[in-house]
C-alpha cells in the first residue's frame, strides 16, 4: 500500500510537472468583478466534490487548471516509453502481502535472528530492540497506551511499537527485505530475513497459536500466516478491499473523525471551527528547553576533536563507514592509497564536483568547499 501510494502521489506530480507551464502565473480573464466573468473563460475555478479528505479537485478546461494556464499543444509523436514485459513486470511487483503473497520460501529462529540483530542492528536500535539514538524502539509498549493522550504533566505518550502498533507482520519481513540492514539494504537471505523477523516478534512476546516464540522456533512461510498482531483491527477507516477508497472519503467527510470541529473553512471561519489547544501542558519537569546552543565536547568522553571529525559524522560517514555502500571505508590504508595516487587536489576536486556514484559533496550541497576539504584530510589522516 505505501508503495502505491508513494507511485501514484510521483505519478500526479510529474503530469502537473509535465502539464502545467506558467506563461502567466493568473489567468488574464481573472477579474475582482465575478459577475462578468464567464464561467467557461480561463481563471474560472470549477471545483469538484471527489477529493479523498473531503476536499476539492479542480478540472482542466480551456487551457487552464483553476487560475494557471497549462500547454495545450498536441503530444503526439511523444515517447512515453514502452510496455513492460511480463518478467520485468513480475521483477517489480515483489510486495509482501497480509495474505501471504510474496512471502520466500525459507526459514528462521529468534536464536538465529538474535545473532543477526546483534551484529546489524543494535547499533542503531538499541539492544534487544529497547531504541537507539535517533532510531525508532522497536520492542517494548502496549496497544493500551495508543489511547494515550498527553493532556496532563506526566502523562505517558503512546507507545508504536511492532507488537504494539504494527497492524500486519507481512510489513515486518517486507521492510527488513527491502530496506535493511540500513548500510547494505536486500542483503539478507530469506533464511535471514525469517531470523531477525522472529527475532522482533519474540522479543515483542507475539504468539502463535496462543503460545510465545522460544528460541528454537522455527518461522516459516508456514508459521508466519498464523500470527495475528494485537493492534490488528486498531486501525481505521477501514483501507483495504474494493471499498477502500470509498471508507476513506466517507471519513474525512466528517471532520470530527481527525479532530476538527464545524465546517471548512478558508476564510471569515467562525469560532466553532478553529481548533484549540484544551489542556496545554507546561508544568513539565523538566522544564522545556528553549536552548539552541549545541553542547560542549568533551574529547575524553569520545567527543569529536576536529572539525573534519564533526562534518564526515554528520554528513559522510553513511557511505564511507564501510565499503558496502562502494566507497573508500575510512581506515582502509590500501583503498585510501589508491585514492590519494592521483594527489589531494584531485582527491579534494573530486570530493567537491563528485566523482562515479558519489554526487558532488556527497549530496551534502549545505557543506562548503572549505568544510569537504576539512572533511578529506580527516579522512585521509584516518586512513594512514
Amino acid at each position: 500500500m505505501i508503495k502505491l501510494n508513494n507511485k501514484l502521489i510521483v505519478l500526479g506530480a510529474s503530469v502537473v510537472a509535465s502539464t502545467v507551464l506558467f506563461t502567466n502565473c493568473f489567468a488574464a480573464t481573472t477579474s475582482a468583478d465575478k459577475s462578468k466573468v464567464n464561467p467557461a473563460a480561463a481563471g474560472v475555478y470549477s471545483p469538484i466534490k471527489n477529493a479523498l479528505d473531503g476536499g476539492v479537485t479542480y478540472k482542466r478546461a480551456n487551457g487552464t487548471y483553476a487560475a494557471y494556464r497549462y500547454n495545450t499543444q498536441a503530444t503526439k509523436g511523444v515517447n512515453f516509453g514502452r510496455t513492460p514485459t511480463a518478467a520485468e513486470l513480475k521483477a517489480w511487483d515483489t510486495d509482501i502481502m497480509p495474505d501471504g503473497t510474496g512471502l520466500p520460501e525459507g526459514a528462521g529462529t529468534p536464536s538465529d535472528g538474535e545473532a543477526l540483530y546483534d551484529k546489524d542492528c543494535a547499533v542503531c536500535h538499541g539492544e534487544f530492540g529497547a531504541g537507539g539514538k535517533g532510531y525508532p524502539t522497536l520492542t517494548g509498549g502496549s496497544v493500551a497506551s495508543l489511547k494515550n493522550q498527553r493532556t496532563c504533566p506526566g502523562k505517558d505518550a503512546p507507545n508504536r511499537t511492532i507488537g504494539s502498533y504494527w497492524p500486519q507482520v507481512s510489513t515486518l519481513i517486507w521492510y527488513i527485505r527491502d530496506a535493511m540492514p540500513y548500510a547494505h539494504p536486500k542483503s539478507y537471505s530469506p533464511d535471514q530475513m525469517y531470523a531477525v523477523t522472529a527475532y522482533l516478534l519474540a522479543q515483542s512476546e507475539i504468539k502463535i497459536d496462543g503460545k510465545k516464540m522460544d528460541d528454537d522456533f522455527v518461522l516459516d512461510k508456514k508459521s508466519i500466516m498464523k500470527i495475528v498482531m494485537p493492534n490488528r483491527n486498531g486501525f481505521y477507516p477501514n483501507i483495504d478491499g474494493a471499498k477502500g477508497v470509498e471508507n476513506v472519503r466517507a471519513f474525512f467527510k466528517n471532520p470530527k473523525n481527525f479532530g476538527a470541529v464545524g465546517t471548512r473553512c478558508m476564510k471569515n471561519c467562525p469560532k466553532e471551527s478553529v481548533a484549540k489547544i484544551v489542556n496545554e501542558i507546561t508544568a513539565v519537569v523538566p522544564a522545556y528547553s528553549v536552548v539552541r546552543d549545541l553542547p560542549k565536547e568533551d574529547a575524553s568522553k569520545g567527543g569529536a576533536v576536529s572539525e573534519g571529525q564533526k562534518l564526515y559524522d554528520a554528513s559522510c560517514a553513511v557511505c564511507h563507514k564501510t565499503d558496502a555502500m562502494g566507497a573508500p571505508p575510512v581506515g582502509d590504508k590500501n583503498a585510501w592509497a589508491k585514492v590519494t595516487a592521483k594527489g589531494m587536489d584531485k582527491v579534494n576536486h573530486n570530493a567537491i564536483n563528485g566523482v562515479g556514484g558519489m554526487p558532488p559533496k556527497g549530496g551534502a550541497m549545505d557543506l562548503t568547499d572549505a568544510q569537504m576539504s576539512e572533511i578529506v584530510n580527516y579522512m585521509v589522516e584516518s586512513s594512514k
